[in-house]
Parts: C-alpha cells; sequence; structure tokens
C-alpha cells in the first residue's frame, strides 16, 4: 500500500501559485514598500475591539474637554445648594417626558395634597385663594408630574389611602422665604414686571392652622399633625384631594385685605431696612441666573452640575494617568534597557533597587506623600510621586526581558560586527523590536492609574475635591451614603470607570498586535 502511495503523481495543473498575504498577477509579486507605522495602523484597523475601544475613548476625552465649552452660562464652580442630589432635567426634553427631573414616589393624601399646593399657590398671583386643582395642575410650576390611582390600605377602624406619581424634584422645592435688602426687592419687582413672571409671593400667617412656620410651602389652613382642613361657616372640615379641590388660604393680610408680601426684619428706615420675602424658588433662580435650572445628568450631593462635575474627574483623572504612564515610560525604557544590555553586575545590581522599591505597598507609599508633602507641594503633584516611585519597575521588567530575548539574535551579532556602538545597538536594533510589549504595558498604565486614583479619593487617602476641580473618585465617595435615594450619583461616575477601564484595556491589546513586528506582512 505504501509503495502504491509513493507511485501516485499530481498533476501540475492542480497547484496554485500563492504567496501569503499578497496578491500575484501573471506570476510576478505586486510589492509595495509599508511603513513599519502604517502596517502597524493596518493591522490595528483589524482588530475590531480595539477599534470600538479607541472610540469609545475619544468620546469620553472629547466630553471631558468639550462640555465645559459648551455650557457658556456657567462653569464647574456654579452650585445652587437648594437644588443638590436633583435628577436630570432639561426644558425642552421635559415635555417628551424625557429629563423631566421626575422622581417616583408614592404619595399619603396628606403629603400629596402639600406637593399640589405648590402649583395652586404658583398660579395665585394675587393672593386671592380661589384656583382649583384643576387650574393647579395645569401650572407650569406644579411638580406633580403623574399621579396614580389610590390604593386603600385599612389601618384599624381607619382607611389609608396611597398614590403613587412622579415628581419634579427641582418645582417640588416650591417656595422659600428669605431675607433681602430694600433695593434687592425693588429688583425682583421690575424683574417680574419685564419678564412676566411671578417671584414674591404673600407671606403666611403663623398661626394654629400653619403646620410649620417655617416651611413657607404651607401657604393654606390645615391643623398641626392633622388632615388638611379648611373653614367652612366658621367649622373646620377635612379636605380631601379631589376635583374641584380648592385650599383656604393663611396669608398675611393688610388692613384693607390685601395680601403682605414683605415684612421689615430690621435696619431702620424703609430705604435700609431688611425684607422679610416669600418667593418662588423656581423663579427666583432664573431672576438670580439668568436661566432655568436645566442639568442633563442632574446635580451632585452639594449642587454642582454633574455633567461638568464628570467631566472635570474625567480631565483630572485622564491627565494624570497619561502623564504618569510618559514618565514611567521613559524611566523604565532607559532602564530596562540598560540592565537588560549589559547584564552581570550591571544587571544585578540594578535589580536589587528595582525589587527593594517593589517591595513597598503603593498605599502606604501614597498615604506618606499625602502627609507629609500634599501641604508643601499640593495633592496632585505628591500624588504624581507616588506613583512615579514604583510605577514604572513595571515597564523596566518587560523591556529587561525582551532585550534578554534579542541582543544576542545574528542581527544583533551582524549589526555590533559591523561596528555599530552600543547606543546604535539599544535605540536602533533591540528597542523596536520590544516596541509592542512596551507600548502595550504604557497603554495599560493608565487604567491601573486611573483606577488607584478612584480608589485612593474614594477611600479619603487623597483629597482631589475642591469648588474648581473634582476626581471620579470623590464622586464615588460623596455618593457611597446617599446612592440608593440618588442611583445616578453612583452610576454616572462608575460607569464611566468602567467604561475607561475596559476601554484601554482592550485598546492596549490592539496596540500590542499591531506593534509586533513578528506580525508584519500577515493577513489575519
Amino acid at each position: 500500500m505504501a509503495e502504491n502511495m509513493q507511485n501516485i503523481q499530481i498533476p501540475k495543473e492542480m497547484f496554485e501559485f500563492v504567496n501569503h498575504g499578497e496578491r500575484i498577477a501573471d506570476k510576478k509579486f505586486e510589492d509595495k514598500p509599508i511603513g513599519y507605522f502604517k502596517d502597524a495602523w493596518i493591522r490595528f484597523r483589524k482588530n475590531k475591539a480595539s477599534v470600538v475601544a479607541a472610540i469609545v475613548i475619544i468620546i469620553i476625552v472629547l466630553f471631558a474637554f468639550l462640555m465645559p465649552a459648551f455650557n457658556t452660562k456657567y462653569d464647574s464652580r456654579f452650585m445652587d445648594a437648594f437644588y443638590a442630589k436633583k435628577a436630570p432635567r432639561h426644558t425642552a426634553l421635559r415635555q417628551f417626558g424625557i429629563m423631566d427631573g421626575g422622581v417616583e414616589r408614592t404619595f399619603a393624601e396628606k403629603g400629596l395634597i402639600k406637593a399640589i399646593a405648590i402649583g395652586i399657590g404658583a398660579e395665585d398671583v394675587d393672593g386671592t385663594g380661589t384656583i382649583t386643582l384643576e387650574q393647579g395642575m395645569a401650572s407650569e410650576y406644579q411638580p406633580m408630574l403623574h399621579i396614580g390611582e389610590g390604593v386603600e390600605k385599612k389601618r384599624g377602624k381607619n382607611i389609608d389611602v396611597t398614590y403613587p406619581g412622579r415628581i419634579d424634584a427641582y418645582l417640588e422645592e416650591g417656595f422659600l422665604y428669605l431675607s433681602i435688602e430694600q433695593s434687592e426687592y425693588q429688583k425682583i419687582v421690575d424683574w417680574e414686571e419685564q419678564n412676566g413672571k411671578k417671584v414674591l409671593y404673600p407671606l403666611v400667617e403663623d398661626n394654629e392652622y400653619n403646620m410649620d412656620a417655617a416651611d413657607a410651602n404651607n401657604w393654606y389652613k390645615a391643623k398641626k399633625n392633622q388632615p388638611v382642613y379648611i373653614n367652612e361657616n366658621g367649622k373646620a372640615k377635612e379636605i380631601n384631594y379631589a376635583p374641584g379641590m380648592v385650599l383656604e388660604d393663611n396669608y398675611k393680610r393688610n388692613e384693607d385685605g390685601t395680601p403682605k408680601y414683605f415684612e421689615m426684619t430690621g435696619g431702620g428706615t424703609m430705604e435700609t431696612a431688611q425684607f422679610k420675602v416669600r418667593v418662588l424658588y423656581y423663579t427666583y433662580y432664573q431672576y438670580k441666573n439668568g436661566f432655568e435650572p436645566n442639568y442633563i445628568l442632574g446635580t451632585d450631593s452639594q449642587g454642582y452640575d454633574m455633567a461638568l462635575r464628570l467631566a472635570g474627574g474625567i480631565k483630572l483623572s485622564l491627565l494624570v494617568a497619561v502623564f504618569v504612564s510618559i514618565i514611567n515610560f521613559l524611566i523604565g525604557a532607559l532602564y530596562g534597557a540598560v540592565e537588560g544590555f549589559y547584564g552581570g553586575t550591571t544587571d544585578i545590581v540594578m535589580q536589587r533597587i528595582s525589587e527593594i522599591l517593589s517591595g513597598m505597598p503603593f498605599i502606604v507609599v501614597a498615604t506618606l506623600f499625602q502627609i507629609h508633602l500634599s501641604n508643601r507641594i499640593g495633592p496632585i503633584p505628591s500624588l504624581l510621586f507616588a506613583f512615579v516611585l514604583t510605577g514604572w519597575i513595571g515597564t523596566s521588567g518587560r523591556v529587561r526581558t525582551q532585550f534578554y530575548r534579542f541582543k544576542n539574535q545574528e542581527y544583533v551579532m551582524a549589526a555590533r560586527t559591523l561596528g555599530a556602538r552600543d547606543r546604535r545597538l539599544i535605540w536602533k536594533h533591540i528597542f523596536p523590536n520590544s516596541l509592542g510589549t512596551i507600548i502595550t504595558s504604557s497603554a495599560l498604565v493608565i487604567p491601573g492609574v486611573i483606577f488607584q486614583e478612584s480608589m485612593l479619593s474614594y477611600l479619603g487617602i487623597v483629597k482631589l475635591g475642591s469648588a474648581g476641580s473634582t476626581s471620579l473618585g470623590t464622586l464615588l465617595s460623596d455618593a457611597s451614603s446617599i446612592w440608593t435615594n440618588y442611583p445616578h450619583l453612583m452610576i454616572c461616575p462608575a460607569l464611566i470607570i468602567s467604561l475607561l477601564m475596559i476601554s484601554f484595556n482592550l485598546f492596549g491589546n490592539g496596540l500590542r498586535d499591531a506593534f509586533n513586528p513578528s506580525l508584519r506582512g500577515v493577513e489575519e
């Protein structure tokens, strides 16, 4: 059988002349020289995961640097404490049910009436107390976005009714008491006339019908710690949420019956006195800032624009990570090249130094630098020192390994025979072959630095939060105790960190394959 197999001849017509990776025409190679970086770019494009990762990184970087440029009304220092921890909101998208600033809640009947009363009171610009439920629900300042069907629950002999609903957290602030100067009061009056919006509303009596005198939203008559009441023929009557509901006001009035819009709280004359006023905060915000509250990612725990704070955190984390990566690349490449090329005693001494430094826990180093250096040079420079002190060791180890691998290759020996100096052998002949591994390690340093910086900020070891800047870890730390009630505070920075970690790892893998000289000219 074996002898028969040896005698079989295959016709030459069944063979096809092929050169792997190249197109053949008329048995002549159509070959054009391709540069090293062009070849790397061609191979990088074929790695779809790395391309997608690069696009994600570019989008995040563009968001970080362009978001402040698009927001021309205020910068990252702008803060409003009354609008802290609010959900995403944008006036133009609100009408479509997107970014409406709404949060889901379950309301008892008394709480529902109080929320609805904000819209009713906002429509009562003259203090007449005759605004109906339907008029209040149609108000642009009505915080209730949706009210579901009531659910009855029996509690002893009583039956409680609860209503599922959705409320605009910005309009929910409703009315506030402020102390302002007389000149400021006049400016508000002038602004009202020019813009056709009401800011100042009647003051409320502090009597038995005011459940909480410090809460400016209690403008209607109600018994303290009791269901809502209204006077009807001199008698108190419980009010239930129902069509046609009208709340009786509890406004302070002058002798002629007109509502009082201010009270002097000291300061002497009318021109110098401080005025106590009651304002609808949503319109007061517009008077004070010149625009409506629009926060596409909501606000953080202090009242800063979450989008701007997130952009600042990304920018800070990326700049620190890239800067650290470049420094570690330069130090590690130089240190590892000398180790691997010369070997012997030089390698032994330099390797022992690396081992001593690598034995120092990073978190301990970072903590000590923050304690002893941050007060002198600032938290960011001291953090950079901590990263650079030991961060280059991994890169130097990879470069050292690559130099041991390539320094005895034939092409290196040939170059040495032709008189090439050590510097040329290192940077011209050996280092380019190590470039793929080095670039990959440097790219992977970036997500590592971002993660470590976020961890240190989250633990409070490094304090990077200020009025002008913050970090992703600081945003996570601020949200850690309240994220169950305000999930967007945790979701936004956590999502960005996750995307950066995954994308940079995939991007680094693509760079490794692209810059690997052994893969040049190979079609995948």
